[in-house]
């Protein structure tokens, strides 16, 4: 499997992430520290302000360095787990619109990568979490949010990149996959309309699955073309 990466900028989001790991955390600290030491009752309003702002500042952080700083990424353990079954397959991470694709004979797979921890599960139409201290809920990891919402989201902006860049291809067939990545992470996908795997079940998911006929030739050269374009010298760099 060929890897192409933009190392550049997951270094660059790296930076901002610690940087606003601390910024947060400082804003934080001085709203609580500041109205006990300077009496006077403006400093309230700076409270007032500290406390939520630095909160989102810290929650700013934690999401970048879930994804940029943690060891092994995000990226990393979906290329690990994806090496020896897509052998013939292109990742491009933080290339396209979507972050996370993967160019097989048969299309392109969108993943969307969601680290969490605890029980992870899709009932009555939504994905929910449970089992999480509140200190950890508030202050240790992003929140779930909507992991269908974000897959639907990277599909279309992959969707909306080729139908402007490969306008010689009438369909294109896009799958899209929902991975969790974190190995403390109880998850079961239920009914999920988008499917949905812990990153240690991605082999044999691959092994199983058809991925479907293999394109024409002259449409994979046109993906791929298209693709590496949008790579640049990242391209040249592998």
């Amino acid at each position: 499997m060929e890897i192409i990466r933009d190392e550049r900028r997951i270094a660059r989001l790296k930076r901002v992430g610690a940087y606003l790991n601390f910024l947060g955390m400082g804003v934080l600290i001085a709203g609580l520290v500041l109205p006990l030491i300077i009496k006077d009752t403006r400093i309230i309003v700076f409270q007032f302000l500290a406390i939520p702002g630095g909160w989102l500042l810290a929650q700013a952080g934690i999401y970048l360095t879930h994804r940029y700083f943690r060891d092994p990424r995000p990226d990393e353990v979906l290329d690990e787990a994806l090496r020896k079954v897509a052998r013939d397959g292109r990742m491009y991470h933080y290339v396209l619109p979507a972050p996370h694709v993967l160019l097989t004979p048969s299309g392109p797979i969108v993943f969307t990568l969601k680290y969490q921890v605890a029980r992870v599960y899709y009932a009555d139409g939504k994905w929910k979490q449970s089992g999480m201290s509140l200190v950890r809920r508030f202050f240790g990891q992003e929140g779930l949010g909507n992991p269908e919402r974000d897959a639907q989201r990277d599909l279309q902006k992959l969707v909306g990149f080729l139908e402007k860049e490969v306008q010689e291809l009438d369909e294109v067939p896009v799958g899209v996959m929902l991975v969790f990545t974190s190995k403390g992470v109880d998850l079961d996908a239920g009914d999920s309309p988008i499917p949905a795997y812990h990153y240690t079940k991605l082999k044999g998911v691959f092994k199983r699955t058809t991925q479907g006929p293999p394109l024409p030739e002259e449409s994979y050269r046109l993906l791929q073309a298209a693709f590496d374009e949008k790579a640049g010298d990242l391209v040249e760099d592998e």
